[in-house]
């Protein structure tokens, strides 16, 4: 392998952090590939999630420009290489890949590949993706050094951080869509018992990346125990977070409290820095607790997922009877007037009706850089 340990060891080490600091899906899958592309010296690589249509949900590329992949068109389909792996769940491993009899042919602007490695993802007896390299660089040009077994062992490893973090995603996202009343006990558990096993796992394969490092081997270990100590810590930051998603319901916590804990959660949960700070507020009427609630994570939710935003500060104060809320990020920002009609994608529409619903009012200020403020004003009872 041409990288040191250190560095190597660096790339691993930031798979496992992403997944206690990114934990939605497209988020996690970009910081694999990439880890994978660097850790392996490889000038291409991808990671595709399949659909039950014969196509991929999710596909993410690294070493290929906007430009390049808009060029390239569609999303590819289930066939060649891709299919073999998905479907026969074994790694493949060629020194080029266009003269394997089950090669298809590229898109005109797909960028030329050769020597290629590719492992399923796989999560107990499911395969669930397939992460896949190309083209490594080889210390002088045209010496044809190809992918080693060292590698594929080493993509192996990646491929479990795949799983690991694909599975943690997918249970995160699912939580957005629970309401706190109905579901919170039963996410708890099963977020809970999935981050202790799978990362009790990871602790262990991190722990065999030993074997793949020949350079000072006793130091290379003494690396890899720190590597294995940031699995521990990513547990226990995963497992306090656990603990905060089981949201205080209104009527035993009240709205502060309710809107604190979802603050916190999503703080540890994105890049973003997100605060939360109230002022007065007394109880009010349940419906409107309630609709201020929601306004707020649908909110947050845009602002997190679309804006690309570092802070957002969410803030509850006391207006006469009442109180207003807002939900403000200092992300890319929109242009009211023209999102206005494509308001219900962004959950704007649903937010007014909540508003609207319980007496009280939406406001939405933004522009193109200057990030979103949105405010709800209730008037009490």
């Amino acid at each position: 392998m041409s990288h040191g340990p250190r560095s190597g060891l660096y790339a691993v080490s930031s798979a496992l952090l992403a997944m206690s600091r990114h934990l939605e899906v497209r988020d996690v899958l970009k910081t694999i590939v990439a880890s994978a592309r660097e850790l392996l010296d490889a000038e291409y690589a991808a990671l595709g999630v399949p659909d039950d249509h014969g196509g991929f949900a999710q596909f993410v590329v690294d070493g290929v420009s906007d430009e390049q992949w808009k060029a390239i068109g569609p999303l590819p389909r289930q066939h060649g290489i891709l299919a073999a792996m998905l479907h026969e769940a074994k790694p493949e491993r060629l020194a080029d890949v266009r003269r394997d009899p089950r090669f298809e042919g590229w898109p005109s602007a797909h960028p030329e590949m050769s020597d290629f490695l590719g492992l399923p993802i796989r999560d107990g007896d499911e395969t669930i993706g397939a992460l896949f390299l190309a083209n490594k660089r080889c210390p002088e040009p045209h010496s044809g050094c190809g992918f080693t077994e060292d590698d594929e062992e080493l993509l192996s490893i990646l491929a479990q951080h795949a799983a690991i973090a694909l599975t943690n995603a997918r249970l995160y996202e699912r939580s957005r869509e629970l309401t706190i009343a109905e579901e919170r006990s039963r996410l708890a558990h099963e977020l809970h018992d999935a981050v202790n096993q799978k990362l009790f796992s990871l602790r262990l394969t991190a722990q065999a990346a030993a074997a793949l490092v020949d350079r000072d081997p006793g130091r290379a270990k003494g690396e890899l125990q720190q590597v294995a100590a940031l699995a521990a810590e990513a547990a226990d930051e995963l497992r306090a977070a656990v603990v905060e998603l089981r949201p205080a319901a209104l009527d035993e916590d009240g709205l502060v409290a309710t809107l604190r804990t979802q603050a916190q959660v999503l703080d540890r949960a994105h890049t973003a820095r997100v605060t939360f700070t109230s002022c007065g507020v007394r109880a009010l009427p349940a419906a409107q607790e309630e609709a201020l609630l929601r306004v707020a994570q649908e909110a947050l939710h845009n602002a997190l997922r679309h804006s690309g935003a570092e802070r957002v500060y969410v803030t509850l104060e006391r207006r006469g009877p009442g109180a207003v809320l807002r939900v403000a990020d200092d992300g890319s920002g929109f242009e009211p007037g023209a999102i206005r009609r494509a308001g219900r994608h962004l959950g704007l529409v649903s937010m007014r009706d909540r508003a609207s619903g319980v007496g009280g009012s939406l406001t939405v200020e933004s522009a193109p850089g200057k990030g979103t403020m949105i405010e709800m004003e209730v008037p009490g009872g």
